[in-house]
């Protein structure tokens, strides 16, 4: 069953009386009700793109989390054939929230690893929704180096809403993992992109997102904080979320914009949620083309353009 957000009330409205119609005329045979059927679906189709070409940071936001919307896995199910997945950071354990393996997509092999979520309540715990500790951040390093060993381009799927903040992840290092796990990302001698596909949250997300290209799928959201984060600290007060998320400058339009990402990856009407088949090819062209790109690129020049993107990024002032 679909879930409908806040803002999408009068769209599930009128798919609720659609609904209704279609059981209505399959239950009497004397009843056409065609006519009524396509008005109020072309109306709610008009209505769902109007929705969605005027959304606000927060709900933007929103639609990031969407209970429905595509995880690693199903983006493995639909860009990626051959996919090994590799367990383990080889020193302590394996995390869930950060999954990886061989892959080939279109033809080229690629490491490819990202955030798993879960789509479900066991899955999520299971998965610690997409939050990785230290171990899922050092299995990211050894990964990247068996790519980079191997001559593998390195894609990443970003989707957190940060790393996890608990005390045993702090009591094994998360900052360093964190910190060592961004500076493998810029030493790569491989092709490297990185997509955000829901949340990029912090650097959570940035220790598997510093890459030559960084990708944002058009309803997903990148920050150093969440929305809520940010109003506790500056308002003392969690409900002006969406006061923060327009402060913020989330949206993949606002990153786009200060550079901090490199492109934009469009999303079937009503996000990538509503159709995850479509989303999966809107991702695998920009991926294609930027690959192709990358790969023309000597690993000195990839290597270096990498590093000077980055540095670029922050502009520093003195007073």
């Amino acid at each position: 069953m679909l879930t409908y957000l806040d803002f999408e009330k009068p769209i599930a409205e009128l798919e609720t009386r659609v609904s209704e119609l279609k059981e209505t005329a399959s239950s009497s045979e004397d009843i056409d009700i065609e006519a009524e059927v396509s008005r109020l679906e072309a109306k709610s189709s008009k209505l769902l793109r109007d929705t969605y070409a005027k959304l606000t940071p927060w709900q933007k936001a929103q639609v990031a989390r969407h209970p429905d919307r595509p995880h690693f896995k199903d983006y493995v199910a639909g860009l990626a054939d051959d996919f090994l997945p590799l367990a383990g950071d080889r020193s302590f354990a394996d995390d869930p929230a950060i999954v990886g393996g061989f892959a080939r997509i279109d033809g080229r092999r690629v490491m490819l690893l990202g955030h798993e979520k879960g789509d479900d309540t066991a899955s999520r715990l299971k998965h610690n929704f997409g939050m990785a500790k230290p171990e899922g951040y050092r299995k990211a390093i050894r990964l990247m180096r068996l790519a980079d060993k191997f001559g593998v381009p390195v894609v990443t799927l970003v989707d957190t809403p940060g790393a996890f903040p608990g005390v045993q992840a702090e009591e094994r290092g998360q900052a360093e993992a964190i910190a060592r796990s961004t500076e493998e990302c810029l030493s790569l001698k491989v092709p490297m992109i990185a997509v955000i596909v829901g949340e990029g949250g912090s650097g959570g997300a940035v220790a598997i997102a510093s890459a030559n290209r960084v990708l944002m799928f058009e309803h997903a959201v990148y920050s150093v904080i969440s929305p809520e984060g940010c109003a506790s600290i500056m308002w003392r007060d969690a409900s002006k979320r969406a006061m923060a998320a327009e402060a913020l400058k989330t949206t993949s339009e606002d990153v786009l914009a200060m550079g901090c990402v490199d492109d934009v990856v469009p999303e079937p009407p009503g996000g990538a949620h509503l159709d995850p088949d479509a989303a999966s090819r809107m991702l695998d062209e920009k991926l294609t083309w930027h690959l192709n790109e990358l790969k023309a690129m000597s690993a000195e020049a990839r290597l270096a353009a990498r590093r000077e993107k980055f540095r670029n990024i922050a502009q520093f002032f003195t007073v």
